[in-house]
């Protein structure tokens, strides 16, 4: 990536021949080098997905947030920029790790923009800098989603992370109380006449609560699963018994509905069903801190039912043992 040069796919990736299937997309190595020697930077994007420690602390924000995160690293040669002045559409958090970089950071000319809408100079250009600071390592720089900025390194290298965080917008709150309103005919109709009445039983699914219980939801059902040393936690379960110390994933997830006939648990992606009475030992699983043993279960589960569960929770990636 360099301000200057649209760089393509085929610049620096390869396919390598091998049986059954070549290996696509494979970096090569030496062109990569030439390229960041000659002022390209580097980026590798999508790192919450494939570095344990990167995938922890995404998901702990997205617990305190409440918004999605992600991660990204760029490192910038020295006297060289990688993006041209540009905004973001997403909240950003840039984390310096090595070296430094300057960033110039200016107004908006497009107020929170959504995802698909990029900066373009047909937008204006940027006045003067809001803020011209140099991060050193260990500084973290806050950009809300529409701020223009450019960065720049010095007479050294630059290693940063980006945090992006995908807020939850009133849009999408709007967009998800109308899908709930596709179960009243009305809806459903060809416009004709007034809409007061529609718009009143939309506005009905727009209370607070509403809104935080489907921005919740969507949280949680969207989580790819982190399941960092799954392997080894399946292993122990040969070795379960009532006094097995175990604890809940510190990065999953979970919401709880219990309701006459069954208690539904979701996370990652996928909802698991069991029966009502299991409620409240899954409650205590889900609200729990400390690490905990089968025998420890509240309810009327037997032994042989407590140790059912919890394998079952382990295998599917929400306890681990100790």
């Amino acid at each position: 990536m360099r301000a200057d040069v649209k760089l393509r796919a085929s610049d620096y990736l390869v396919d390598v021949p091998w049986r059954p299937v070549p290996f696509k997309g494979v970096a090569d190595v030496a062109h990569v080098a030439e390229a960041f020697d000659s002022g390209t930077t580097l980026v590798v994007q999508g790192l919450h997905h494939w570095w344990p420690a990167l995938a922890t602390f995404c998901r702990s924000l997205e617990a305190s947030l409440g918004h999605p995160a992600q991660a990204n690293a760029y490192y910038t040669p020295r006297s060289a920029q990688g993006l041209p002045v540009h905004h973001d559409t997403h909240d950003v958090f840039c984390l310096q790790i090595a070296g430094e970089k300057r960033w110039l950071v200016y107004d908006p000319v497009w107020e929170l923009p959504l995802k698909h809408q990029r900066y373009d100079a047909k937008l204006g250009a940027p006045g003067e800098p809001a803020l011209d600071v140099t991060l050193q390592p260990g500084d973290t720089l806050y950009l809300p989603r529409g701020w223009l900025h450019e960065a720049k390194t010095s007479d050294s290298d630059s290693l940063h992370l980006t945090i992006g965080v995908n807020v939850y917008s009133w849009l999408d709150a709007f967009k998800a109380a109308l899908e709930e309103c596709a179960d009243h005919p009305g809806f459903r109709r060809s416009p004709d006449g007034s809409a007061e009445e529609l718009l009143a039983r939309l506005r009905e699914r727009l209370g607070e609560h509403d809104v935080r219980r489907r921005m919740r939801s969507k949280l949680v059902r969207t989580r790819r699963p982190v399941l960092e040393g799954q392997i080894g936690h399946l292993r122990a379960l040969r070795d379960l018994d009532l006094e097995t110390e175990l604890e809940r994933r510190s990065t999953v997830l979970a919401d709880l509905a219990v309701g006459n006939d069954r208690a539904e648990l979701t996370f990652e992606g996928r909802t698991l069903e069991f029966p009502a009475h299991v409620g409240d030992v899954l409650e205590f699983v889900l609200r729990t801190d400390e690490p905990f043993r089968p025998s420890d279960l509240p309810g009327s589960l037997d032994d042989d039912g407590r140790l059912a569960l919890v394998a079952r929770l382990v295998r599917e990636g929400l306890l681990v043992s100790c």
